[in-house]
């Protein structure tokens, strides 16, 4: 079967820094370094990944692409005395995601809009770049799109700064853990096989047990006693 345009351009993306398409991107990264942290542009640089997140080519919806600094919050080690607990240089780690930070500034730039969604760009030694899809509420084209209205109700005012957009779900951890060790799920299982085998403190000292619902079910229908 014939593979899309889209199918090649997100091949391209899976290694964006080899080939003719790195030489590319060094022209594009140069060339972003001289720019302000946050450009609208007018096109999204990578139009498959910016369909699949909500993205149309109409009155009401822009792209803004944002730069934000790499790495951690150390700081300078001072050249003053002090004692080492008042260096302040190890424990300052943001708690929020570069892509989070990219969405908030974007949403402080433009107030009057909403932030759908953002995705990577680029990256070289000191910064990253985002793009982030932003969409009016009150343009009637909007409030008219079946699939971009629900943004018009007036209750998705501020969504990066209360964690509501996807890099604010995957920093609350909400994201599906795949059972993965010291997560939600994996908890939940391992607290499952512990009540099986009596060995949770429901299970001991009289303590009164927690049945599951499918063994409840069954005891009220009879089929356990």
């Amino acid at each position: 079967m014939a593979k899309s345009m889209y199918h090649y351009i997100a091949a391209t993306w899976k290694k964006p820094y080899d080939g003719v398409h790195g030489a590319y991107m060094k022209q594009l990264l140069i060339k972003w370094r001289r720019q302000p942290s946050i450009v609208r542009v007018e096109k999204p640089l990578r139009i498959d990944r910016a369909r699949q997140l909500g993205y149309k080519a109409k009155q009401g919806v822009i792209v803004v692409r944002v730069r934000v600094r790499k790495g951690g919050l150390r700081k300078q080690r001072p050249n003053k005395g002090r004692r080492p607990k008042r260096m302040g240089v190890y424990g300052f780690a943001p708690a929020k995601s570069i892509r989070l930070i990219a969405e908030e500034r974007a949403q402080r730039k433009y107030p009057n809009m909403i932030v759908l969604n953002s995705y990577y760009v680029g990256e070289d030694g000191r910064y990253k770049w985002y793009e982030v899809i932003l969409v009016d509420p009150n343009h009637p084209s909007i409030k008219r799109d079946p699939e971009l209205k629900w943004v018009a109700t007036g209750k998705h005012k501020g969504r990066p700064f209360r964690g509501l957009t996807s890099a604010g779900k995957k920093m609350r951890g909400l994201r599906k853990s795949r059972g993965l060790k010291n997560t939600t799920k994996q908890k939940w299982k391992k607290k499952a096989k512990e009540r099986k085998l009596k060995k949770r403190h429901e299970a001991s000292r009289g303590a009164r047990l927690i049945v599951p619902d499918e063994i409840r079910y069954k005891i009220h229908k009879g089929d356990l006693q």
